[in-house]
């Protein structure tokens, strides 16, 4: 059996108002931004349901999923290539 590997390291891109209220929190903490956001990632993944039928209502809050879902699925079919194609 073989075992996943827990990624020690995630990129993660903050809009421009979430990375300054970031930035205001960590200086008023006097912490490092990536410390804070570390612990606030954190407690928010301690908090959420992993439960499959609360995934979708998860999903449905992040705004513009469901539009970047679209364009992703449109890229692939415009630029992917096939599983076929790759063995």
């Amino acid at each position: 059996m073989q075992h996943r590997r827990v990624a020690d390291r995630i990129n993660v891109t903050l809009d421009p108002e979430y990375a300054a209220k970031l930035s205001r929190l960590a200086e008023r903490m006097h912490v490092q931004e990536g410390t804070l956001a570390k612990s606030l990632l954190s407690t928010a993944l301690d908090g959420a349901d992993p439960d499959a039928e609360h995934i979708v209502d998860l999903l449905d809050v992040i705004p513009g999923a469901d539009a970047r879902t679209q364009e992703g699925i449109a890229q692939a079919r415009g630029e992917g290539i096939s599983l076929d194609e790759l063995a």
